[in-house]
C-alpha cells in the first residue's frame, strides 16, 4: 500500500505538470481527488484492513492526500501568477498621461435666463423674493380686483387643487400668475418695494407658445409718485439689455383688472426679424406677424392696493409680469419657434445652448 500512494503521488505530479490549462486542472484534480477517484477507492479499502494496520496506513495516506493537495495549489498558485504577468504588460497605465476630462452638463436655458433676467434687475435695484406656487383664490383673483363671478378669471384658464376651501381665502389652486404675490409682498409693510418674483405658474393651454407649465418674472414697484414714464422707463432699459440693441418694443393699451392704465408689451420676432416672414418665404410660425406679446404691464390698481393695506392716493405702483420662456425665445441667436422644445428633453437641441 506504501507503493501505491507513492506511485500516485508520482502520477499526479507528471500529470500536472503536462497541465497548460486552468479549467483542465480543475478536472484533473476531480480525477485525483474526488468521490470517484482512484485515491477515494483506496481510503474505502482501508475498511478491510486488521485495526492495527488500519491507523498506520490511514495516517500515511492523509498525508499522501495532502501532499497531491500542496502539487495542485502550487499549480493553480502558477496559474495565477501568470495570469496576472500578462495583465501587467497588456493592461499597463501610464499614470504620467494627462487625463481625459469627463462630460460637463449645464444649467438649462430657462434656468440660465431665469439668471439673467434676475441680474438684469438686480442692476435696477430689484430684490428678488418667492412667492408660493400653491396659492389661494384670494390671492390669485380676489385681491387682484377680480371677484368670483367674474369672466375676466375665464383668462387664466386655472388648475384647483382637490383640497378643503378657506372660509377667508376661498379654493387653493395652481397658481396662474406670479400677480398674486403682488398683495403678499405689499402685506410685508416694508415700504418702499421693488421686488422681482420669479416663478412657476400653471394654466391649462398648450402650443407653440404656450405649456401647461411655465416660468413667470413679476415686478413691483411701490412708491409715493410712481408714474407710467417710471414703467416705459424700467422695461426699456430690460429690453436693451435683454435683447440687445436692434429688437424694438411697443406698448398697447390693454385691460387687466389689477391695473388701470393696463398695457400688453411687445417685441419684434427674433425668428422673422420682425417681418411675420421666414427666410423660406413662409409665414412665421411663432409670431404671425412680426410681433411677439411678451407679458402684460400697468399701474396697479387702487383696489389691489387697498386689498394690501395700501391708501391709493398716498402710495403708487408699477406692475409688470412676462413669461420667462417667451421672453428667452425672442432672445437675439435662440430662433426658437416652438416653446415645446424646451421641456423634451433632446440634448441635440439643449447642447446648442
Amino acid at each position: 500500500m506504501h507503493n501505491k500512494l507513492e506511485e500516485l503521488i508520482e502520477k499526479a505530479k507528471a500529470a500536472v505538470a503536462q497541465v497548460g490549462d486552468l479549467k483542465v486542472l480543475e478536472e484533473l484534480e476531480i480525477e485525483y481527488l474526488g468521490r470517484k477517484s482512484e485515491f477515494s477507492q483506496f481510503m474505502k479499502s482501508l475498511g478491510a484492513l486488521p485495526p492495527e494496520d488500519r491507523r498506520t496506513f490511514g495516517q500515511r495516506a492523509n498525508e499522501a492526500k495532502k501532499t497531491i493537495e500542496g502539487i495542485f495549489m502550487e499549480a493553480r498558485a502558477a496559474f495565477a501568477a501568470r495570469a496576472a504577468a500578462a495583465v501587467a504588460e497588456t493592461e499597463w497605465i501610464d499614470v504620467t498621461v494627462p487625463g481625459e476630462r469627463p462630460p460637463e452638463g449645464h444649467l438649462h436655458l430657462t434656468s440660465q435666463a431665469i439668471r439673467e433676467i434676475t441680474g438684469i434687475f438686480a442692476g435696477m435695484g430689484f430684490t428678488r423674493v418667492r412667492h408660493p406656487e400653491v396659492e389661494w383664490d384670494w390671492f390669485a383673483f380676489e385681491s387682484l380686483n377680480m371677484p368670483g363671478d367674474h369672466p375676466a378669471r375665464d383668462e387664466w384658464e386655472t388648475f384647483f387643487m382637490d383640497a378643503s376651501p378657506d372660509a377667508k381665502l376661498g379654493k387653493m389652486v395652481l397658481t396662474p400668475h406670479t400677480t398674486s404675490g403682488d398683495v403678499r409682498e405689499i402685506q410685508k409693510g416694508r415700504l418702499p418695494v421693488r421686488m422681482i418674483n420669479i416663478s412657476k405658474t400653471y394654466r391649462r393651454q398648450i402650443d407653440v407658445s404656450h405649456v401647461p407649465m411655465f416660468h413667470q418674472f413679476e415686478g413691483l414697484l411701490i412708491d409715493k409718485g410712481i408714474a407710467v414714464t417710471n414703467l416705459k422707463g424700467v422695461l426699456d432699459r430690460f429690453a436693451q439689455e435683454f435683447f440687445g440693441p436692434d429688437r424694438r418694443t411697443r406698448l398697447r393699451p390693454f385691460h387687466f383688472r389689477f391695473t388701470e392704465p393696463s398695457f400688453e408689451i411687445d417685441v419684434s420676432c427674433g425668428v422673422c426679424g420682425g417681418t411675420g416672414i421666414v427666410a423660406s418665404g413662409a409665414k412665421c410660425r411663432l409670431c404671425k406677424e412680426g410681433w411677439l406679446e411678451l407679458g402684460g404691464a400697468g399701474m396697479l390698481h387702487p383696489n389691489v392696493l387697498k386689498a394690501g393695506g395700501l391708501d391709493p392716493d398716498e402710495w403708487s405702483a408699477l406692475a409688470f409680469g412676462w413669461g420667462v420662456e417667451r421672453t428667452m425665445m425672442m432672445k437675439s441667436g435662440v430662433r426658437l419657434d416652438d416653446i415645446r422644445e424646451l421641456y423634451r428633453n433632446d440634448f441635440r437641441f439643449l447642447r446648442q445652448f
